[in-house]
């Protein structure tokens, strides 16, 4: 058996990697494709923290010493048992100390050619976040933008069916950026989570194509695009979406016919402009959300909110807005938006009329 130290760089090598942390940890953000196998449950790492602070640092490694051989007794029965003699797992924990060490030790015990990640967790997390400033200013991005209601993330994804290569911010970090962005079902991952996303997709590139993604703000609903990617996105070429505003209400009808289902919810969501907006006018559209009268309610958001803050943030946040190539459209339909992706691509700048009986 083999016994070297092991890095991020060697990861690929393995065909199972074992993250020995805590399930709430797990959560958060874990190397792709790792198991959870935890050394000590999230109550049990609690309970040996508390005593390494209020009794001293030796009960505390006794106490966990227990807990942990109880675990990893209970992974060998269950788990690991039919595992074959060259099974050859790749463990980690936070720092790639006890929790990870303990475990790799009694693997090998038994005979697999169990490694440790040298640094655990925090190695990962700085390979990820470098990768990301490595990456991120090498790409060449072109920029979807257009108001709300543009259809521009289904434009995305039919380039990305189209064979375009696309970067979905807003589907990596399950929100659609708006005060009504939320996705039904989904929570938000964590920024390391979405990070860790983030960096798979760029490495997946080829960074000699261009790379269509959307418009976006610092923050999407929780998280903040890392800033690396966030000034290069910025500073390139724009293709903007000059949808009629009568399509746009329309796809946004058909798009978030699911806010419809809980109006009480809705209702709340808009809540959240009380300070931009007069209180005769929230409470005409907390009404609107009530009884379910979707289209005056989105019709006033595009007017009053939506469009005034497009106009006033993409100039900022895009350099080079003013150059943009300017894509007309009055067909925002499922075949008027494959129709626009394909000129997008083409580079075709005139106005993509509605098809007859349509």
């Amino acid at each position: 058996m083999s016994h070297r130290p092991t890095t991020v760089a060697d990861i690929p090598d393995f065909p199972v990697i074992i993250d020995a942390r805590t399930p709430a940890e797990f959560a958060l953000d874990h190397l792709p494709g790792a198991i959870n196998c935890p050394v000590l449950d999230d109550e049990q790492r609690r309970i040996v923290g508390t005593i390494y602070v209020q009794v001293s640092a030796f009960e505390a490694r006794k106490i966990g010493g227990a807990f942990v051989a109880r675990n990893i007794a209970t992974h060998l029965e269950t788990l690991f048992r039919d595992k074959p003699r060259d099974w050859r797992p790749l463990i980690y924990c936070w720092r790639g100390g006890l929790r990870s060490g303990s475990f790799v030790h009694w693997l090998r015990l038994v005979g697999w050619d169990a490694q440790q990640l040298k640094g655990g967790y925090k190695a990962w997390r700085a390979h990820v976040v470098e990768q990301i400033a490595r990456l991120a200013p090498q790409m060449d991005l072109r920029v979807l933008c257009g108001p709300t209601g543009s259809a521009k993330t289904r434009v995305l994804q039919a380039l990305q069916a189209q064979g375009e290569q696309v970067l979905d911010l807003e589907e990596l970090a399950a929100h659609r950026g708006s005060v009504l962005g939320g996705l039904p079902g989904r929570e938000q991952p964590s920024q390391k989570g979405f990070e860790t996303q983030l960096m798979q997709r760029l490495a997946g590139f080829d960074l000699t194509r261009r790379v269509w993604i959307e418009a976006e703000s610092r923050r999407i609903g929780r998280i903040t695009v890392p800033e690396p990617l966030l000034q290069r996105l910025r500073a390139s070429p724009v293709v903007e979406i000059a949808a009629s505003p009568a399509a746009r209400l329309a796809y946004l009808l058909r798009d978030y016919a699911w806010l419809g289902d809980d109006p009480q919810a809705l209702a709340d969501k808009l809540g959240s402009l009380r300070e931009l907006l007069p209180r005769d006018v929230l409470a005409q559209w907390q009404q609107w959300a009530l009884q379910g009268e979707l289209p005056p309610l989105f019709e006033a958001l595009m007017a009053r909110h939506y469009d005034p803050l497009y106009a006033r943030s993409q100039g900022r946040q895009l350099e080079r807005l003013g150059q943009a190539q300017r894509v007309a459209c009055d067909d925002l339909s499922d075949a008027g938006i494959q129709a626009l992706a394909s000129r997008i691509a083409a580079g075709l700048t005139e106005p993509v009329r509605a098809a007859s009986g349509s």
